[in-house]
């Protein structure tokens, strides 16, 4: 597969990891912001193979994990609506809320439906024009613009039974609150290309200098990754912080930027709450109330639902880097992907899940 199999190089991955062990010169503390990035590491070994001087935090780059607890569990009362369609990507149907997931309201006859657009949700809204249809926008930056354009289309078709419910949340807000946090041990990012493609990465540069902390911008597969650890590592040797594009066959500083004015045009910036970690200011999109109508908490009036994490789980402290997954005592026992106690075990992009299925104390680079 072109463009694909060449970042999936053993020899070149080997090559890679030869010259971090060669550069490295005391202990770096590197945080990869996406969960996807997260997977890779751990599918590919890599977490394994990097020098021990080296160590991965995986931080909350899983907007899945993210999504507050009481965000899920107003997803579930109005899911469970007899006049409501809910529709939601497939991830979000086994995230639990404090007593279900929308497996559960499906099961006892809501109708919930898995689309793989937002436009099919407005899609299902114009052939069910008696009923209401809610989509489930969640996402980082990437997923915006499609959510966005949700909301504008049915405006435009004049769309009385559709709205969103919004949880979408913002990497550069995020990156600010571990960096602030009292016993934040991030020395460099790695930052999430998908999420660049879209927004660029013209909002870093301020961040690098503030903190004096590097930032690269990496790819999925296990060449870009390595390759975004060097970068790293050399620009903290060498006493740097700066953004570095090590993403350049997708990513460009000034993004999308038609992708970006519709994310203006339909949400703005503001405070958001992030599950295990809180409120965060500045780190979520929110309907501007020009489309105030499309607002799914406001029209089933499900604002004042709050909810508590269960005490076992330590998803709040994996999500800032501050432990790993196999650190918390119920991971494996009392949380399993069959049996999740949190989001981080039950997301396809969730730093426990990945531990869960993929870490083993002995791998190859394709093992």
């Amino acid at each position: 597969m072109k463009h694909l199999t060449e970042y999936r190089d053993k020899d070149l991955v080997h090559k890679l990891l030869g010259q971090i062990r060669a550069e490295v010169r005391r202990e770096y503390v590197l945080m990869e912001v996406c969960g996807g990035q997260t997977h890779s590491f751990v599918r590919s070994g890599l977490v394994e193979l990097l020098p021990d001087e080296v160590t991965l935090v995986h931080g909350p780059g899983c907007p899945v994990c993210v999504t507050p607890l009481e965000v899920i569990d107003r997803a579930l009362k109005i899911a469970a609506r007899p006049d409501v369609i809910f529709t939601s990507f497939g991830d979000m149907l086994r995230v639990p809320g404090s007593e279900a997931d929308l497996f559960s309201v499906r099961a006892k006859g809501g109708d919930v439906r898995v689309v793989y657009s937002p436009l099919d949700a407005v899609r299902i809204a114009q052939e069910n024009p008696d009923r209401q249809v809610v989509f489930f926008a969640i996402g980082f930056e990437t997923t915006a613009p499609a959510n966005a354009m949700s909301v504008v289309q049915a405006e435009r078709l004049g769309l009385t039974n559709y709205s969103v419910l919004v949880s979408h949340a913002c990497v550069p807000g995020a990156m600010r609150a571990i960096l602030d946090a009292p016993g934040n041990r991030v020395q460099g990012f790695l930052a999430a290309g998908h999420v660049c493609a879209v927004m660029g990465y013209w909002e870093y540069p301020p961040i690098a200098e503030q903190y004096k902390v590097p930032i690269v911008v990496t790819g999925f597969e296990p060449v870009d990754l390595v390759r975004g650890v060097l970068a790293a590592v050399r620009q903290l040797n060498e006493g740097r912080a700066e953004v570095e594009n090590a993403y350049q066959r997708i990513v460009s500083e000034p993004g999308n930027r038609e992708a970006q004015k519709l994310v203006t045009e339909v949400f703005e910036l503001g405070p958001r709450g992030w599950r295990g970690i809180g409120e965060i200011p500045d780190s979520g999109l929110h309907l501007r109330d020009a489309y105030a109508d499309f607002d799914a908490v406001r029209r089933f009036d499900v604002g004042d639902i709050h909810s508590v994490e269960s005490p076992v789980c330590i998803a709040g402290e994996i999500l800032q880097g501050r432990k790993k997954p196999t650190e918390c005592p119920a991971f494996g026992t009392e949380c399993t992907p069959d049996h999740p106690l949190g989001a981080t075990m039950v997301s396809s992009e969730g730093a426990c899940a990945a531990y869960y299925r993929y870490h083993r104390p002995t791998v190859t680079v394709n093992g």
